[in-house]
């Protein structure tokens, strides 16, 4: 895995056969908002990541940069509580569903998403 650890998860086994992965053990998790669809965050889920957030209700990621699991809100108290959660038709990508308490991007922005719009091509 990411540090040549091992990480003891008890993700249903027929969850984690389901799932590709990158080199590194992760899968991307869209994050959007239950009720109105607006696409929040991108965070990063191992097996046990996904364990925790299927079990407690909370989403839980696995930090690239601090090489450790966070809990959406735990030191912000911007929960995300967790809805649903879905895998895609590849089982390369989960959808976790929320329903957010305040902002879900880092910087203070509602959504990761609120920064910068790139000019796309305008069809007839």
């Amino acid at each position: 895995m990411r540090d040549n650890r091992t990480v003891t998860t008890s993700l249903d086994p027929d969850i984690a056969g389901r799932l590709k992965r990158t080199a590194d053990g992760l899968v991307p998790a869209v994050v959007q908002q239950h009720d109105t669809g607006e696409v929040l965050m991108l965070g990063w889920m191992d097996d046990e990541a996904l364990n925790r957030t299927l079990t407690t209700g909370r989403a839980t990621y696995w930090s690239r940069s601090r090489q450790e699991y966070w809990i959406k809100g735990e030191t912000s108290g911007h929960v995300q509580w967790v809805k649903e959660v879905r895998l895609d038709c590849d089982g390369d990508t989960l959808l976790v569903k929320v329903d957010q308490e305040g902002v879900a991007c880092h910087t203070g922005d509602r959504t990761c998403f609120d920064a910068d719009l790139l000019p796309a091509p305008r069809h007839a």
